[in-house]
């Protein structure tokens, strides 16, 4: 049976949906995705756009892009953070914790020589990306 998790922003004036599973999950330390959750780390789900649906408040989606290489989503009421959209890999970024009855299962962080907030769990630790994403592929010690 194909699941459909529901999301939505802050305030709920943008609603989601997605379907099926996601394509990764994990944990981003990048300056930029800190400084945009304005958190230690952000915790990543990448789904195929195909995969996501809008089903209220898409007017109310505003975008900004910093880099060609993420177009970030926001709610224009509350500012909430909802996606990011990833055409270089023809992913997006579903924020874990839009999802809330998705269980967020990382398998890998991502972009770790910039942590602020090291964690000990076991899991890789990319220095930046793995390789098939465009990255180094090298790994760094917990």
């Amino acid at each position: 049976m194909t699941m459909t998790y529901k999301g939505q922003c802050f305030c709920g004036a943008v609603q989601l949906e997605v379907t099926g599973e996601p394509v990764a999950m994990g944990i981003c330390h990048c300056g930029d995705c800190r400084s945009w959750a304005a958190a230690p780390i952000n915790a990543f789900t990448l789904w195929r756009p195909e995969a996501i649906r809008v089903t209220d408040g898409a007017d109310r989606l505003a975008t900004y892009h910093k880099t060609e290489r993420s177009y970030r989503k926001f709610c224009t009421t509350c500012g909430g953070h909802v996606m990011t959209d990833q055409p270089h890999w023809n992913l997006v970024d579903v924020y874990a914790a839009t999802l809330p009855e998705l269980a967020h299962t990382p398998a890998v962080h991502v972009h770790y020589q910039e942590s602020v907030f090291p964690i000990r769990d076991g899991m890789p630790k990319m220095r930046d990306l793995p390789a098939e994403m465009g990255g180094s592929g090298m790994t760094l010690p917990e």
